[in-house]
């Protein structure tokens, strides 16, 4: 069992942990309007971040085979709205490669490696979000230096809600968003002069802001196709839909689903129309044994009528039903939904909440089980190969598994903790093995007196005695320096 911790009085980037949290968010942006720019364009003042102690995993289970890459997720507790929230970039021993703290009340979700312009990219959702589920920020991409390049919402009232960012072939970018309107609920044994939620999602060009499409739920699919009873609602607008992801599928229309239809829509790219529904009410298919989910998240095309579902199983007011990854194949001439495969976990999990998950290189899953404050990678045959927690109260909506090369912008800091260690940090830097620190009576005059194996975001090395100037060099795994920091005196 692996646990990472990193104390308040952590040094990072010569500081501590404290004034670095605030420091690395000040090129944190408010929701501006969609557009690309210069890093220097897209950096005005923003909130001071929380501070406090990194969210943690703790791997349990660990084994061979596990995908190449690093993982990518986005702690978040609703319990605990004054912890630092952020997201961050990890190993597989939990050890945080980079991570980006948030100004106090916001949280970030779905942070994965894209591609933008031919390069890949690092993405993710920032802002806040209701008690329902609903969030409203900004979407966000920065380059392998993690200076925020572009950002995203649409061109109008509904700031992108924190379910999906989805970059695509086209320099577009596909978003989704709500608005409460006024609405006739009888249908479904509410008030004539109620108000509904329509699900909306959007694509917009990235460089210029540009809506290209909107798409509304409530002018394509009938309140009476939900699952969700009015009464719960107790006056509340009726979300009766809740979108909660959109991608595009490989004949180039939009996946689009409904968690509270227990529907997958097939939906015109172009037009907007809904081609087929998978599951629900009226499913357009007929579903064979093992088919049929409930309340479900993320679901994902992966070619030639496959699609991966996360199937809660479970909603709040109805815990107990066990969550899954269910694979399923639809023949849309024969109208019909064939069972491929599910992932479970050997400990039943039953996930109110979010969930995701990602199809390995090699055909095995990646999944987060978001309110059950868990991820896991399972061996196509079925196997756990990795298995990390978070604190109770505490989930990662999404987790991604990508390959990513980076280096900072800023250099290595080296700085003297209160335990009395000399802390090294590189917020962000891929391919670290070592810290070679380099000591000595001046700046001029530093030589090599220690070395220690990288360790996370921060790597404690301990001298005795302390020379009176020190500095850290980064060394890769053949042992080259990649970077170092400042000489910095050790009495300050």
């Amino acid at each position: 069992m692996f646990s990472l911790s990193l104390r308040r009085s952590t040094a990072l980037g010569g500081v501590g942990m404290a004034a670095v949290l605030c420091a690395a968010s000040a090129s944190a942006l408010p929701p501006h309007a969609s557009r690309a720019a210069s890093a220097a364009a897209l950096a005005p003042a923003a909130p001071a971040a929380q501070t406090g102690e990194v969210p943690r995993f703790t791997v349990v289970t660990h084994r061979p085979g596990t995908s190449p890459g690093l993982l990518f997720a986005t702690p978040q507790s609703a319990r605990d709205s004054g912890a630092v929230h952020g997201p961050q970039i990890l190993d597989d021993r939990g050890r945080v490669v980079w991570f980006r703290p948030l100004p106090a009340g916001q949280f970030a979700t779905d942070l994965r490696v894209q591609r933008y312009r031919g390069k890949p990219v690092l993405t993710w959702w920032q802002g806040t979000s209701s008690n329902t589920g609903i969030g409203k920020g900004v979407g966000y991409i920065a380059d392998s230096s993690y200076r925020v390049i572009a950002t995203v919402r649409p061109d109008g009232d509904y700031a992108p809600d924190l379910h999906e960012f989805a970059l695509t072939e086209k320099g577009t970018a596909l978003v989704t968003s709500y608005r409460t309107v006024p609405y006739d609920l009888t249908p479904v044994g509410g008030p004539k002069d109620g108000q509904a939620v329509d699900s909306l999602v959007e694509e917009i060009d990235v460089a210029t802001g540009r809506r290209i499409m909107r798409w509304s739920s409530l002018q394509h699919v009938p309140i009476t196709e939900s699952d969700m009873p009015v009464e719960l609602t107790h006056g509340a607008p009726y979300d009766y839909f809740h979108v909660n992801s959109v991608a595009v599928d490989d004949d180039g229309d939009l996946l689009v689903s409904g968690r509270t239809t227990s529907t997958v829509y097939k939906v015109d790219r172009e037009t907007g129309a809904v081609l087929w529904r998978l599951g629900g009410r009226h499913s357009s298919f007929r579903l064979g044994a093992g088919v049929r989910f409930n309340w479900q998240h993320d679901a994902m095309p992966e070619g030639r009528g496959t699609y991966r579902i996360f199937d809660n199983g479970s909603v709040a007011g109805s815990p107990g039903w066990e969550s899954r990854v269910v694979r399923v194949r639809v023949d849309a001439r024969r109208r019909t939904a064939a069972f491929l495969g599910q992932v479970t976990h050997p400990v039943l999990q039953s996930v109110e909440n979010e969930g995701g998950s990602q199809r390995t290189p090699g055909g095995g899953t990646l999944v987060s089980w978001g309110s059950s404050s868990r991820i896991s990678e399972f061996a196509k045959s079925g196997r756990l190969l990795f298995d990390a927690t978070l604190p109770a109260g505490w989930s990662s909506y999404r987790v991604y598994r990508s390959r990513w090369s980076a280096e900072p912008a800023a250099p290595p800091a080296v700085s003297v903790g209160p335990d009395g260690a000399l802390h090294a940090s590189w917020n962000g830097a891929t391919g670290v093995a070592r810290w070679r620190v380099l000591g000595g009576d001046a700046p001029a005059a530093l030589k090599p007196v220690a070395e220690a194996a990288w360790q996370g975001l921060d790597t404690a090395v301990r001298l005795d005695p302390l020379p009176r100037f020190v500095k850290v060099e980064a060394l890769d795994a053949h042992g080259t320096s990649m970077g170092s920091s400042a000489a910095v005196p050790t009495d300050s």
